[in-house]
């Protein structure tokens, strides 16, 4: 399978995730719920890690690969910190779309900081995504 699929199966699964966030974060601390599902997803990635890659290949992340990697980590933490703060104030279907505004900041920080080319298409995108989730949120 290629990039494609991968992503499409990512899109269902966080799409699946956000309902049932929203449902398990009801009556719960939401910083609480966020650990959680973090100490969840902590245990099934190192079980699929060691399933799938030998555990010498640890050996081979370089310096900056784990310093970018911890950036990543720690990102990824307050995003899910902030998703789930939004999911036990707002509704799962506004709350989402609203997220996903992360296409456009992957667009520009791809461009800004990796270098990837801003394309008509991308921004035309970018844009629409943009307006979706604008008129989702505020409808």
């Amino acid at each position: 399978m290629n990039w494609i699929y991968w992503s499409l199966l990512s899109a269902l699964f966080a799409g699946a995730t956000a309902v049932l966030a929203k449902a398990g974060v009801a009556g719960v601390d939401s910083n609480l719920a966020t650990a959680i599902r973090t100490s969840v997803i902590l245990v099934f990635s190192w079980m699929v890690a060691w399933v799938t890659a030998p555990p010498a290949a640890l050996r081979h992340v370089t310096s900056r690969g784990w310093i970018f990697l911890v950036l990543s980590g720690l990102a990824t933490g307050l995003s899910w910190l902030c998703y789930f703060r939004a999911l036990q104030l707002g509704e799962a279907s506004r709350v989402a779309p609203v997220d996903k505004l992360s296409v456009v900041f992957v667009i520009l920080f791809s461009a800004l900081f990796l270098g990837e080319r801003l394309t008509v298409a991308r921004g035309a995108g970018g844009l629409l995504i943009m307006a979706g989730a604008i008129i989702l949120a505020v409808e």
